[in-house]
């Protein structure tokens, strides 16, 4: 009886010790998880204040006649659809040419961008925004989307933009 009783009190006791081990191993998963997904939102939230300041600080070189700050930022294979030409642009090469025309050309007096929003997904993100720019007596309203790639040296560089004049279908926003 004795021997029986020390049996089941090892079964017990390793018993015990198993459950104690999954729970400090169950505990410790949860934990490395929370703290990924933690950082995993502070990166994301980095990402769009960096990608957010870079088109601003382009933006505003291009509203002084400048747009060489958008030809730094943008990937040797962008493709970019401007709003008075028909056709898409492709390629670093093409856009450079067409942009060296707009050269002392653009003069924007201030600008709103409204409600920027960046969608991160690994290496790409996708920035989407309104943009109204005064010049003179004339209101511009416009709408941007620029994709991101974050290249092999960790910079952050455009792949795709895509500006369209604001048209409401009949006359509502």
């Amino acid at each position: 009886m004795d021997t029986e009783g020390t049996i089941q009190k090892n079964r017990m006791s390793l018993i015990l010790k198993k459950f104690i081990y999954f729970s400090v191993i169950s505990l410790c998963f949860c934990s490395c998880t929370q703290d990924k997904s933690k950082n995993k939102n502070m990166n994301q939230d980095n990402i769009s204040k960096t990608i957010i300041a870079m088109e601003k600080t382009a933006l505003e070189e291009l509203n002084r006649g400048n747009p060489s700050g958008y030809l730094k930022i943008y990937a040797e294979d962008i493709t970019y659809f401007d709003p008075f030409k028909e056709k898409r642009f492709d390629g670093l090469k093409k856009v450079q040419i067409f942009y060296n025309s707009l050269q002392g050309s653009v003069y924007v007096e201030h600008y709103e961008m409204i409600d920027p929003v960046v969608q991160v997904s690994d290496e790409i993100a996708i920035l989407s925004y309104n943009l109204v720019s005064h010049i003179g007596n004339e209101v511009f309203r416009e709408k941007c989307t620029e994709v991101y790639r974050q290249e092999s040296d960790k910079q952050w560089k455009i792949i795709h933009s895509h500006w369209s004049l604001v048209q409401p279908a009949n006359g509502k926003e």
